[in-house]
């Protein structure tokens, strides 16, 4: 049986450099699946591979009934693609970057999905926040508050911390998919 990964965690944790590595390190190797994300913003901008649309294509695909899960954060909306269910029943794990906020409306659409929450100290997440460039100190000092606010209220998730390099952390993530992965065979 496939099982969906939900990966969450702040802004500056590190989901995509990690869902990037483990990408890298199972390459096709497994029945392991990435989705990309559908996003109203450019492409090219930030650590994600995803799909750029405007926000009348994205309401238009919304309203077609072409995502599996789909919500909005920070001025921006962001979709899962339908295309995640048809590698499910095909036998492949699949791993998407979801939202904090929006899953408790994924759980309720995917009982089973595997909650995979990336975290890292405050300290760790606002120099990665600085050098990204995207935010000011003030907007920082808020992103991580707000984490503070979110996590406390998550339950049953597998936490991956990272801290270090990226390899150790990377390495958790592909393990974790890797054992499940085994476990499903």
């Amino acid at each position: 049986m496939s099982k969906l990964f939900y990966v969450i965690g702040a802004s500056g944790a590190g989901k995509d450099t990690l869902m990037n590595y483990a990408r890298k390190q199972i390459n096709g190797s497994e029945n392991v699946v990435f989705a990309h994300r559908y996003i109203t913003r450019p492409p090219f901008s930030g650590n994600e591979n995803h799909v750029s649309l405007t926000n009348e294509e994205f309401a238009l695909r919304s309203k077609a009934g072409m995502f599996a899960l789909s919500w909005g954060s920070h001025d921006k909306y962001y979709g899962i693609g339908q295309e995640i269910n048809n590698w499910l029943n095909k036998g492949f794990n699949v791993i998407v970057n979801g939202s904090r906020e929006y899953l408790p409306i994924a759980q309720r659409l995917y009982p089973d999905l595997k909650v995979v929450l990336i975290t890292a100290r405050p300290e760790i997440i606002a120099s990665r926040l600085a050098v990204r460039g995207r935010e000011n100190a003030e907007e920082i000092a808020k992103r991580i508050a707000r984490t503070a606010e979110l996590n406390t209220n998550l339950e049953n998730c597998i936490e991956i911390q990272n801290n270090g390099a990226v390899e150790l952390a990377g390495n958790e993530l592909v393990n974790l998919i890797s054992v499940t992965e085994k476990q499903l065979a």
